[in-house]
C-alpha cells in the first residue's frame, strides 16, 4: 500500500516519530513518501527515499527563545529576524503565508502519489490535503487543545483546527492513558472537543523497558531551535558551572564535535545517540525544556527531572510531571537553583516516584500499535 507521512518541523519531536514509524512500516512492505521543512526534511532525507521539501511553518523566535507577542503579530504579518545561526537579518514570512505556501507543496505531487492512507503527525496542513482529496487519515499528536500557556487570542485558531481533527479516521495520542498521560495538559477535554471514540492512547513510541545505570552526573540534554538553545545555555550554564556534581551538557548542535570544560561541567557541542543514551542511564536527574519525546526518555531510565520550559507545550507537560512529583519545574536561574538542592535532597522520593511511572508506561507499545491502527484502515 501507498502511505504519505507528513510531519510538523515545530520542534524535532514531530520527526523523532515519524522515522521508526516509517522504518516499521517500510519493513511490513508498505511503499512510503514523506513531506517536511526545515532539520525534519534533512533528517527524513538520510533515512528514506521519496522524501518532499515542504514550506517550514515556525514560530517567531530569537536569542530569547520564542516571542508570543511576536508571534501573534506574525500570524499575519511579516517580521524582520535575526537569523543566529547565518549571523544576519531576514524577513520571516507570516504564518499565514507560511501555511498557504506548505499546502500547496503538499498538493504539487498528490496525484502521482495517490496515498491510500496519509499520516500527519503534528501537520494540520496535510489533514486539511486529506479532508479536501477524500483520503482516509491518521493524525498523531500530544497537543490537540492546549490549557497551560497559550494566549486566549489562539483560541479561534484552535477552533479552526479542529475542524481538520475531527476529519480525521482516527487519532493516536503517543502518550499514556489518564491518569498518567505526560500531554494531559496539552491535549484538553476530549468530550468538549467532541474526539471520543476516535482518539486512542497507545503509548510513547520511545521503548520504555527500564534500563538501569549508575548516578554518577547531572544530564542537561538542550535542544530545539537555535533561539531556544540560547535560552537554554543562558539559564542553565550560570546555575551549573558552581555545582560540586559533575555535569554532562549537550549544546544540541551537530556538526564537529567539540569538547570544552567549564568547572566541574563538561560541554559538548552535540552527542552521538549512543552518547546521549549512556549519559542518560548514568545520570543522577536530567534538566530539559520538558519536549515530550525526551519526557519519555526519562521515564525509560526512571530518571527525576527539572524542566525548564520555553514553549507553552513543554509548560504543560513539565506541569503534569511535577504533579506526578517525577520533577521541579524551574523558570529562571534562581528557581533553577532552588530545584537543583531539592532534587539533591529528595533524590530518593523522586526516584521511586519515576520508578512507578516507569512500571505504569513500560505496559504499552506505542509504535507496534500505531502501525496495527495504520494497517487496519488499509483493510
Amino acid at each position: 500500500m501507498r502511505l504519505l507521512l507528513s510531519c510538523s518541523e515545530l520542534g524535532l519531536g514531530h520527526v523523532s516519530r515519524i522515522v521508526p514509524l516509517g522504518k516499521r512500516l517500510q519493513e511490513k512492505g508498505h511503499e512510503l513518501f514523506f513531506f517536511s521543512g526545515g532539520k525534519a526534511y534533512q533528517i527524513l532525507q538520510s533515512q528514506f527515499r521519496n522524501v518532499h521539501e515542504c514550506t517550514p511553518v515556525s514560530w517567531y523566535e530569537n536569542g530569547h527563545g520564542i516571542i508570543t507577542s511576536a508571534s501573534l503579530i506574525n500570524l499575519l504579518f511579516p517580521l524582520p529576524l535575526f537569523n543566529l545561526e547565518k549571523n544576519r537579518f531576514e524577513m520571516k514570512s507570516s504564518n499565514a503565508m507560511e501555511t498557504i505556501n506548505r499546502y500547496y507543496d503538499l498538493r504539487e505531487n498528490i496525484r502521482d502519489i495517490a496515498p491510500d492512507i496519509l499520516v500527519a503527525d503534528g501537520d494540520i496542513n496535510a489533514l486539511r490535503l486529506a479532508q479536501r482529496w477524500k483520503i482516509p487519515s491518521v493524525y498523531i499528536a500530544n497537543l490537540i487543545r492546549p490549557s497551560y500557556g497559550f494566549s486566549a487570542l489562539l483560541s479561534p485558531g484552535e477552533r479552526l483546527v479542529e475542524r481538520y481533527v475531527k476529519n480525521c479516521s482516527k487519532i493516536i495520542i503517543p502518550d499514556n492513558p489518564p491518569p498518567y498521560t505526560i500531554s494531559e495538559y496539552s491535549i484538553g477535554n476530549l468530550d468538549n472537543i467532541g474526539l471520543n471514540g476516535k482518539v486512542e492512547f497507545i503509548g510513547s513510541f520511545v521503548d520504555t523497558t527500564l534500563v538501569k545505570g549508575a548516578q554518577e552526573h547531572v544530564f542537561a540534554p538542550i535542544s530545539g531551535p537555535s533561539g531556544t538553545r540560547a535560552q537554554l545555555m543562558k539559564t542553565l550554564l550560570p546555575v551549573l558551572e558552581k555545582l560540586k556534581t559533575k555535569c554532562i551538557v549537550s549544546l544540541g548542535t551537530p556538526g564537529k564535535k567539540v569538547t570544552t570544560k567549564i568547572g566541574n561541567c563538561e560541554l559538548h557541542t552535540w552527542l552521538s545517540s549512543e552518547e546521549r543514551e549512556e549519559a542518560m542511564k548514568n545520570a543522577k536527574f536530567v534538566i530539559f525544556s520538558g519536549g515530550h519525546i525526551t519526557c519519555f526518555e526519562t521515564i525509560k531510565y526512571a530518571k527525576p527531572a527539572i524542566c525548564i520550559p520555553t514553549q507553552p507545550e513543554q509548560l504543560g507537560n513539565a506541569a503534569k510531571l511535577q504533579d506526578l512529583n517525577c520533577s521541579i519545574t524551574a523558570k529562571n536561574k534562581k528557581q533553577l537553583e532552588k530545584a537543583v538542592v531539592r532534587m539533591e535532597l529528595e533524590q530518593e522520593s523522586f526516584d521511586k516516584n519515576m520508578l512507578a511511572l516507569n512500571k505504569f508506561s513500560g505496559r504499552f507499545k506505542g509504535l507496534d500499535r500505531a502501525v496495527e491502527i495504520i494497517e487496519t484502515l488499509l483493510d
